[in-house]
């Protein structure tokens, strides 16, 4: 099974020589400031970076961010880095600095009004606006300048992370070929005939293709890249190899499915910290109810709030015995707050709350408790260890890693997982009770079987999917995409081989039985 120390061995057997450096807009660790002049290390609300930060700490490479902590510049170097964690430094942050119009134009403008409502299916128009997509390719260049400083002559493998970065692979490949890049795309990627309103898709489309390998979560995301490519530019495209070939450079397509590190997230939800935070909770919460479901996630469009608490009331209507035994916990952690279909959808929550506490509260009782505020991991823990159950109903979902985070706080073997069909995290944890979030009837029934399981089958339903989540973990799905990464030929876009030929050594020469040799499947 991959593991801390099979990823260390890949690193240190098969990439000696080469530094890791990933790219992502959030930083893996951000300084705020605090009372009394103090400053505060904190791990932003982000699944990406709780997934790549035990790889960071086994690869020592460098994180390559935006700096949107207020006390960031004041803890960094002439360099503009910092060593993190900072209870145990093991890796490089690489600060990168916006302005207030960059940040707008690039991340709340194209990333978010544009491409996160294209790739997802809820039926929210996205927004293209021109100078969005000049402020995007700003950007994009200047977190390029950022990765060749860091990179220098030294061999590396870039890792770059999600749809904020669509045009920096190329950017990267044509000013240093020997770059081994790859990049994993967070989001769905839908088909064909939605990208084609994308006003820029060629240029979107080509700086994707500097990749040497692009990763989805799902072979069907793979799939419809393949389809749009296929689409809309001059390219050789190798559907059973899943290869792209255009100008005579190649691009890999696979899927990977991203994961946690379950052996770290289980022994914190056992730890004394968390059980402090059960305390806390349970004189929080007292006992006004038999029963606590839980939702944990950003305040945004696709995670299925609003379907899910009208679900909620659906449900007291259906099931009125409920009514006085049953709370439900609904975590919101604010996002994206510049973006005008996120104001929506938070009145739109604060209202749904409000109605369904008007309608079903008795004294001493209310049906919802709706907090809007960052939550620290060991309070989600705590969270994930009280609950009866848990819902994820996002209507798309590229992964969803809360879902595989309440699975391994279950030490304890028991609790539900409610999870939407729309999910990739869906084709992994099958013994989750699976719905339909646009079906409120559906939903509202999952609710009641999970409540109605008879412990003997929680039981078995969560030994089954810890079992997956604890093969599937995040070292395996770092460990296969670098060992994908060491195979490929650092040659440049015209297959003539790189200047200094260190590079070279990690191509074809490398025999399929030594890329294999000693590394779980």
């Amino acid at each position: 099974m991959w593991d801390k120390a099979s990823l260390h061995e890949l690193i240190a057997t098969r990439m000696s020589g080469y530094q890791v450096i990933v790219v992502a807009n959030r930083e893996s660790y951000m300084h705020r400031s605090g009372s009394g002049g103090s400053i505060v290390c904190i791990r932003p609300a982000s699944g990406m970076a709780s997934a790549l930060d035990p790889v960071m700490r086994a690869s020592g490479g460098i994180w390559v961010g935006h700096g949107a902590g207020d006390a960031d510049r004041s803890t960094v170097d002439e360099f503009d880095h910092v060593a993190v964690p900072p209870e145990d430094p093991s890796y490089t942050l690489r600060r990168v600095w916006l302005t207030k119009e960059q940040e707008e134009g690039y991340y709340h403008g194209l990333a978010n009004e544009g491409l996160w409502p294209l790739c997802h299916i809820t039926f929210t128009r996205p927004v293209f606006r021109p100078e969005h997509w000049a402020m995007y390719r700003e950007v994009n260049a200047l977190f390029g300048e950022a990765v060749l400083q860091e990179a220098g002559d030294r061999p590396s493998f870039v890792f770059i992370q999600d749809y904020h970065f669509g045009l920096l692979p190329r950017y990267l490949k044509e000013r240093n070929p020997n770059l081994i890049i790859a990049q994993f795309w967070h989001i769905p990627w839908p088909n064909r005939e939605v990208f084609r309103v994308f006003p820029w898709k060629e240029e979107l489309l080509d700086g994707l293709l500097g990749n040497d390998l692009l990763g989805f979560h799902v072979r069907y995301h793979c799939q419809n890249f393949m389809d749009t490519i296929d689409r809309t530019l001059e390219a050789r495209i190798d559907y059973e190899q899943a290869e792209i070939v255009r100008q005579n450079k190649t691009t890999l397509v696979r899927p990977f499915p991203i994961s946690i590190d379950f052996e770290r997230q289980e022994a914190m939800a056992a730890s004394p910290e968390v059980e402090q935070e059960i305390r806390h909770w349970h004189s929080e919460l007292g006992s006004r109810s038999q029963f606590l479901g839980i939702g944990i996630e950003r305040i945004d469009y696709t995670k299925g709030i609003p379907e899910r608490l009208r679900a909620l009331d659906r449900f007291f209507e259906k099931y009125p015995e409920y009514r006085g035994r049953l709370t439900f916990f609904q975590v919101g952690v604010p996002s994206r707050g510049h973006v005008p279909q996120y104001q929506m959808i938070g009145a739109e929550i604060d209202q749904l709350v409000e109605k369904i506490n008007w309608r079903w509260s008795t004294p001493g009782w209310r049906p919802l408790i709706y907090v809007k505020r960052h939550f620290s991991p060991v309070e989600m823990m705590a969270l994930h260890r009280l609950a009866n159950f848990c819902v994820v109903s996002a209507l798309h979902d590229g992964m969803n890693l809360v879902a595989k985070e309440f699975v391994a706080s279950r030490f304890d073997e028991d609790g539900v997982l409610l999870l939407s069909q729309f999910t990739g995290s869906a084709l992994e944890l099958t013994d989750a009770l699976l719905f339909n979030p646009f079906a409120v009837d559906e939903m509202a029934d999952a609710i009641h079987q999970a409540l109605e399981m008879t412990p003997e089958e929680r039981r078995r339903r969560m030994q089954r999917m810890r079992a997956a989540v604890r093969d599937n973990n995040v070292y395996r799905w770092a460990g296969k995409i670098l060992s994908a990464l060491v195979k490929v030929d650092a040659a440049d876009p015209v297959g003539a081989p790189s200047g200094n030929g260190t590079a070279a050594q990690v191509g074809p020469s490398v025999s399929p039985l030594l890329a294999a040799r000693s590394f779980p499947a």
